[in-house]
């Protein structure tokens, strides 16, 4: 079954140790869009980057880096994904967020559209 429509993008830009009561930030995001079920949710860890610090990190073996970038992307309809922006202003200290309109197909096995 082929499902399309409009929705929206959600960028996260984070470093992989930012952190959430203790434990790493985007694994408490993943953690809360699920509970609110938003349709999906991938963890991307960066090969390097920079952000409003200008600083440098990178995973290059003489450079060994702990703190690599990470974007959290999830896609849902616009007015799930805007319920869920409040929640994560609180939960991000440093970091940056993007929302983009995109157009969704998701292929699905069978069931109800």
């Amino acid at each position: 079954m082929k499902i399309e429509g409009e929705g929206r993008l959600l960028r996260i830009f984070i470093g992989e140790n930012d952190r959430w009561h203790g434990g790493p930030l985007y694994e408490a995001i993943l953690k809360r869009v699920r509970e609110r079920g938003l349709a999906g949710a991938t963890v991307l860890r960066g090969l390097a980057g920079f952000g409003a610090h200008s600083r440098l990190h990178t995973a290059r073996i003489l450079r060994l880096s702990e703190d690599l970038p990470i974007v959290v992307e999830i896609v849902d309809q616009a007015e799930r994904i805007e319920a869920i922006l409040p929640e994560l202003d609180e939960m991000i200290g440093d970091g940056l967020i993007t929302l983009e309109t995109v157009h969704i197909t998701a292929y699905r096995s069978g069931g109800k559209a």
